[in-house]
C-alpha cells in the first residue's frame, strides 16, 4: 500500500527519519557519557522503542502504567515512572516489581514516602525511588536550594523499605526559548543545580548514585554532562514542528511523525480549505508562539513531507481543519480530495489521538504499529 492510498485522517511514521533521530539521540549520550533512558510518552509504542535503542531492549522512562504494562510485556523491564507516583497506582507497581522488573518511582513529599513504605511494608517489596528536584521549571520537585529536600532524602535513604537511587529533574523550561543556544543554556543550569544538590547531599552523607535530567531541547543542545549519570529526552524520536521552531531539529528533514489528511472544502472566495484533521487528530496546542505568533496548529507540507508555504492552519475545531492560502495558484493547487501530510505543533499529544501508527518508508507503507493507550 502506498500512503496516498490510506484512509485519513491517520498518523503516519517515517522510519528512515525516526532511525536518523534515533541514532543521532543515542550517539550524543555516548559522546556525552551519559546513559539514555528516553521518554516513551511521545509514542508509547514498543517498536519505536526498540528504534531507541538500536533494536536492543534499553532503559525507558513512562509517563503511564499502561505504558508501564505494555513495555513489561514486551521484555523492557528497566523503566522509570516518571512522575510524581499516585498512591492509587501504587499495588500495581508492586505486582510489577513482584515479577523482577525495576520500576523506579518518583516522589517529592513526606506524604509520598510515607505511601510508599506502607504499600512496600503490605506487599513485602522494596520500591527503587527517585527524589523528584525542581530545576527550574516550577512544575513539581522541591527546591534544591531549601533543607526539604535534604532532609526528605535522607528519610528515604535511611528507610529500609525503599531503595533511594539519586535525584531526578526534568528542565521543561527549555521549551521557552527561542534558540539552542538558550537550550544550551537551559541544559547547563539543569545539570549545575543537580550536581550542586548532589554534592550537598554527599556532604550530609546521603549517597546519589543517580543523577537523572532531561528534556528533548535541552539533551539535543547541551554541550557536557559532567556529573550526570543519565538524560530523558523523549520527544526527539518524532520532534514536531515546536522543536523545528526554536531549534532543537531541522525542518522537515528531521520531523517523523505526520498527521495524512484530505482536503474536504476548497474556498477561492475566502482564500480558504479544509482538512478533515480538526482537533481530535492535531490536538489544540498552540504551539510556539513565542517564536511564532502566527504559527498555527500545525505545517501544512505536500505528501513528500516538504512545506507548503502560504498555507496556515488557523483553526481547529473537533473534526476540521481550517486553513487559509496566501495565493490563488497555490489554492488551485490543492483542490478538494488532495491528500496532505501536517506536521502537529506537538507530536506527544498528536500521537496520542491515534490507535496505530502507518510506517512508511519511501512513500510505501512497510508496516503497522500500536501504541499502548490509557493510564
Amino acid at each position: 500500500m502506498l500512503v496516498s492510498d490510506l484512509k485519513t485522517p491517520c498518523a503516519v511514521v517515517d522510519l528512515p527519519v525516526l532511525r536518523r533521530n534515533c541514532d543521532a539521540m543515542r550517539e550524543r549520550a555516548v559522546r556525552l557519557g551519559v546513559r539514555l533512558r528516553p521518554h516513551v510518552k511521545t509514542h508509547k509504542c514498543v517498536e519505536v522503542a526498540r528504534v531507541q535503542h538500536g533494536g536492543a531492549l534499553g532503559p525507558v522512562t513512562v509517563s503511564t502504567l499502561a505504558e508501564a504494562r505494555a513495555f513489561v510485556a514486551a521484555g523492557f523491564d528497566d523503566l522509570t515512572y516518571a512522575v510524581p507516583v499516585p498512591f492509587d497506582a501504587l499495588p500495581e507497581a508492586s505486582g510489577l516489581l513482584v515479577r523482577g522488573n525495576r520500576l523506579n518511582l518518583l516522589f517529592d513529599s513526606a506524604e509520598a514516602l510515607r505511601a510508599i513504605e506502607a504499600t512496600g511494608a503490605a506487599r513485602g517489596v522494596r520500591f527503587p525511588l527517585f527524589l523528584k528536584v525542581d530545576c527550574g521549571y516550577h512544575r513539581a520537585g522541591v527546591d534544591p536550594e531549601r533543607e526539604e529536600g535534604i532532609a526528605l532524602a535522607r528519610a528515604a535513604s535511611s528507610s529500609p523499605r525503599v531503595e533511594f537511587r539519586g535525584i531526578l529533574t526534568h528542565s521543561g523550561q527549555a521549551y521557552a526559548c527561542r534558540t539552542r543556544s538558550e537550550a544550551a543554556a537551559v541544559a547547563e543550569h539543569e545539570r549545575a543545580v543537580m550536581v550542586e544538590f548532589a554534592g550537598r547531599l554527599h556532604s550530609a552523607g546521603i549517597d546519589v548514585s543517580e543523577v537523572s535530567v532531561g528534556s528533548t531541547p535541552a539533551c539535543a543542545a547541551a554541550e557536557h554532562y559532567e556529573g550526570v549519570t543519565e538524560i530523558r529526552p523523549g520527544n526527539y524520536a518524532f520532534y514536531d514542528a515546536y522543536q523545528a521552531a526554536i531549534g532543537s531539529c531541522g525542518l522537515p528533514d528531521a520531523l517523523a511523525f505526520t498527521v495524512l489528511a484530505t482536503v474536504i472544502g476548497a474556498y477561492p472566495e475566502r482564500g480558504q480549505v479544509v482538512l478533515n484533521a480538526g482537533a481530535l487528530a492535531l490536538s489544540k496546542d498552540p504551539g510556539p508562539v513565542h517564536v511564532e505568533p502566527n504559527c498555527g496548529y500545525g505545517v501544512v507540507c505536500d505528501l513528500s513531507g516538504r512545506p507548503l508555504r502560504g498555507v496556515r492552519l488557523d483553526a481547529l475545531s473537533q473534526e476540521h481543519g481550517e486553513a487559509s492560502v496566501a495565493a490563488p495558484d497555490l489554492l488551485e493547487s490543492l483542490p478538494v480530495g488532495t491528500r496532505v501530510r501536517v506536521v502537529p505543533n506537538h507530536s506527544c499529544l498528536a500521537a496520542a489521538c491515534f490507535d496505530r501508527y502507518h510506517v512508511m518508508e519511501g512513500g510505501e507503507v512497510v508496516d503497522e504499529w500500536i501504541p499502548a493507550r490509557g493510564w
